[in-house]
């Protein structure tokens, strides 16, 4: 899992009660490229005409996957995967995608589950392509005793890993071509944003909230910890990490008063998530004397947008930026 979730439901941030979508390997950043601004992801509906020629063979954690014709209906079992298929123009393809798939807007929702997949619910759609973060339940083999491909993109351990998330799922769809330009935009944003922000912030100290009691936080060798990495800052969540942690640590309230962080950053604000905001922030005991109490650089996120790695990732750098350039003013 990426970034360890307060929902568990979210397979895609959660540490309680799993780590599993969040990846802590440290792999090295992308390097950001130039081009135009990032457009929106397609609404549904829209599509576009198939690039490549079928069939296609991609090699994905799950091993080589051969997607023989372009598929025309495809289920998507991942929140991060449904935004990365609309985002390259494979929408109108889409005939049904996982319960937390919540965007872009009108997305065909059911009650299917990538965490709990219910292969016989998941045929009953007639896919001829099924993208998931995980192989759970025997997704793989049962549904390829059917003659389905399924390609698992599992939670991004890095920039890159996210590129090529998206850069599969074009292939795999007939949209290679916006695939690539989907990518080069999300360079060029989040390149344009660590320039105005700076790369050198060594003296800003932060603390990332994933959860409240527990306070579980990650550590700069995560996902969400290289991307705050861009600028320069320092985790605090470092010294408490452990190596049976995998990144996501959990941390006292003492450890982080004591730490007087210079921003923090709330991924549980949603009520879904907690309702942690900077009010609420504030008003914990002894908390109101962390420096980023005091300086109002308490920062409530998008909460689905900061536990996912498609293409609204430059969304979340910006905001990241934004604090920065506050907190360094």
């Amino acid at each position: 899992m990426m970034y360890l979730r307060a929902r568990t439901r979210r397979a895609s941030m959660a540490r309680p009660a799993a780590i599993a979508l969040v990846a802590a390997a440290a792999a090295a950043l992308a390097g950001c490229a130039s081009a135009s601004p990032a457009s929106p992801a397609t609404p549904p509906g829209t599509s576009q005409a198939a690039a490549p020629s079928f069939p296609v063979t991609l090699t994905a954690p799950n091993g080589r996957v051969t997607v023989k014709a372009r598929p025309e209906r495809i289920v998507s079992l991942a929140a991060t995967a449904t935004e990365d298929l609309y985002a390259v123009g494979a929408g109108a393809q889409v005939v049904a995608v996982d319960q937390d798939s919540d965007y872009p807007h009108g997305v065909p929702v059911t009650k299917l589950s990538g965490l709990t997949p219910n292969l016989e619910a998941i045929a009953r759609y007639r896919p001829d392509l099924v993208i998931s973060y995980q192989n759970s339940g025997g997704l793989v083999s049962g549904l390829g005793k059917l003659g389905v491909p399924v390609l698992i993109e599992p939670p991004a351990a890095s920039l890159n890993d996210a590129y090529t998330e998206i850069d599969q799922i074009g292939q795999a769809t007939g949209h290679s071509a916006q695939a690539g330009r989907t990518v080069a935009a999300m360079k060029a944003r989040i390149a344009a944003e660590v320039r105005q922000a700076g790369s050198s912030h060594q003296g800003l100290t932060y603390y990332w909230e994933l959860t409240a009691n527990p306070y579980y936080s990650v550590a700069s060798s995560t996902f969400i910890g290289q991307i705050v990495g861009l600028f320069g800052l320092k985790d605090i969540a470092d010294a408490a990490n452990k190596a049976s942690d995998g990144g996501y640590p959990e941390l006292s309230a003492e450890y982080v008063v004591t730490a007087q962080p210079r921003i923090i950053f709330l991924a549980d604000n949603q009520a879904a998530d907690g309702g942690q905001t900077p009010a609420v922030v504030a008003a914990r005991p002894g908390w109101s004397a962390i420096p980023a109490v005091q300086d109002h650089e308490v920062v409530g996120l998008n909460d689905d947008i900061a536990s996912r790695w498609g293409p609204r990732l430059p969304q979340l750098v910006e905001q990241i930026a934004r604090a920065v350039e506050q907190a360094s003013g």
